[in-house]
C-alpha cells in the first residue's frame, strides 16, 4: 500500500473517531427536552392536559393504532404492568395516532383496559413528540421532559427515568 493511501486511511480513521466522540459529547451536554404540552379528549370524553402533571407526577405516554399488531402486545404488557406503574408514580395514557373514534371504541372493548385511552385524531400530539411509527413510549418525567422515547418500554430504567 502506498505512503498517499496509508495516509488516507489513517486520516478517514482519526476523522470518523473525533465525529463519533464529538456527537457523544453533545449528547452528554444537551439540556432535557421539554415536553410539548397538549390537551386531548379520553373514550369517556373528559379532557387529559398534559402541564397538570408538571411538576407532580411522571406521565408514560403510548402511542398507537388499531392496526399495528406490535401496538396489541404492548397494550396487554401495559395493562398487565399498570398497577405497578401507579405504585411508581406514573400516570399512563395510550394515546390513538389517527383514527376515527368509532373504531377505536369498538377495538378497545376486548382488550377492557385499565389506563386512560386518548384520541389524537388529527395527529398534532404524534407530530409534536416526532412519533415516527408505532408502537412508541414516552417518558415525560416530573419536571415536564422528555427522558425516554423508544418503541419498547424500558422496564429496567423507568423507575430511575420517572425522578427526572
Amino acid at each position: 500500500m502506498s505512503y498517499y493511501l496509508k495516509a488516507l486511511l489513517i486520516f478517514t480513521i482519526v476523522s470518523f473517531s473525533s465525529a463519533a466522540c464529538m456527537q457523544a459529547q453533545d449528547l452528554d451536554i444537551k439540556e432535557p427536552n421539554l415536553a410539548p404540552d397538549f390537551k386531548l379528549w379520553d373514550l369517556n370524553q373528559n379532557t387529559f392536559t398534559l402541564s397538570s402533571y408538571k411538576g407532580k407526577q411522571a406521565v408514560l405516554l403510548f402511542f398507537w393504532t388499531t392496526w399495528c399488531p406490535f401496538c396489541r402486545s404492548e397494550l396487554k404488557l401495559l395493562n398487565q404492568m399498570y398497577p405497578e406503574l401507579v405504585n411508581d408514580g406514573l400516570e399512563v395514557s395510550a394515546i390513538n395516532v389517527g383514527e376515527h373514534v368509532y373504531k377505536v371504541v369498538n377495538f378497545i372493548r376486548s382488550y377492557q383496559l385499565n389506563y386512560r385511552v386518548l384520541l389524537d385524531t388529527d395527529t398534532k400530539v404524534a407530530h409534536s413528540f416526532e412519533v415516527l411509527g408505532v408502537p412508541t413510549y414516552v417518558l415525560v418525567g416530573k419536571k415536564g421532559n422528555i427522558v425516554f422515547t423508544g418503541h419498547t418500554f424500558p422496564k429496567d430504567t423507568y423507575k430511575d427515568l420517572i425522578q427526572k
